[in-house]
């Protein structure tokens, strides 16, 4: 997880509040009122109902202890303020005390439309709300416990896992396919690209396929994977992660199904 960035996260005050500029909050407005009339029939329920809850500003960037507020009320997580980048232990043991990690700088205006490192907005608006759904929130935490006891060989494996779920994850709802990954509800292009377009592949969501598949950070992903509902990811966080991640390295990585990254 470790790579270089042009962005510095901000720290709290004595008062654990963070200062943020009036430019700042304009960009945190521009970006929910961008995104919000995107939601309707292409986020699931749970997301939009957990999203009234948090009852985040429109005009200013929420503070993280109001936000932890809403989460201790309804699952006993709370958000941490993060550096911008953090290392594996650091990040599977917060999610294993039920901390999450949050960057706290926000984008600038030239990248509006995309961001490679997540900001605020994407902490906040993708992650924080379904972290009120008691399954949801289980499979995170078990997650990171799982992370903690696994080897860095098996922590890049389970890197996929949380990839196709908690960021880039598609839910079936009885209306049609909806979006419940963090890194899809925050995007505008990303939201559209995968709900209304042929170009990616849909696959039912499988655990150990989803360990078998590589992935890019960089790019819209060409594969998604399905769940039947968030039961799904409850009834995973009861399995041994560390069990599947033995059987998807003893069936085999499947070959990328996007071109390596151009060398710069």
């Amino acid at each position: 997880m470790a790579k270089s960035t042009t962005y510095a996260s901000k720290s709290p005050g004595a008062d654990g509040r963070i200062e943020y500029s009036a430019e700042e909050n304009a960009v945190w407005r521009d970006l929910i009122e961008r995104q919000l009339p995107m939601l309707p029939g292409r986020v699931c329920d749970e997301y939009i109902a957990a999203l009234e809850l948090m009852q985040l500003p429109r005009d200013r960037i929420p503070q993280l202890d109001e936000v932890s507020a809403v989460l201790r009320e309804h699952t006993g997580w709370s958000v941490q303020p993060v550096p911008a980048l953090i290392g594996f232990d650091e990040f599977f043991a917060l999610l294993a005390r039920k901390h999450f990690p949050a960057a706290t700088f926000i984008r600038r205006r030239e990248d509006m439309d995309y961001l490679e490192e997540p900001d605020i907005f994407h902490e906040i608006f993708g992650h924080t709300p379904l972290l009120t759904d008691y399954r949801f929130a289980a499979f995170t935490e078990a997650y990171g416990k799982a992370g903690l006891a696994a080897s860095p060989r098996d922590r890049a494996m389970l890197a996929r896992l949380f990839w196709f779920t908690v960021e880039f994850g598609l839910y079936a709802a009885a209306d049609g396919l909806r979006s419940y990954g963090a890194g899809i509800v925050s995007s505008p292009g990303e939201l559209v690209y995968a709900l209304d377009s042929d170009a990616p592949e849909r696959l039912p969501f499988d655990p150990i396929e989803a360990l078998r598949t590589p992935y890019r950070i960089d790019i819209y992903q060409p594969v998604y994977f399905v769940l039947d509902d968030l039961d799904q990811l409850f009834e995973l966080a009861q399995r041994d992660l560390g069990a599947l991640i033995r059987e998807a390295r003893r069936r085999g990585m499947h070959a990328p199904r996007f071109p390596e990254p151009v060398s710069a």
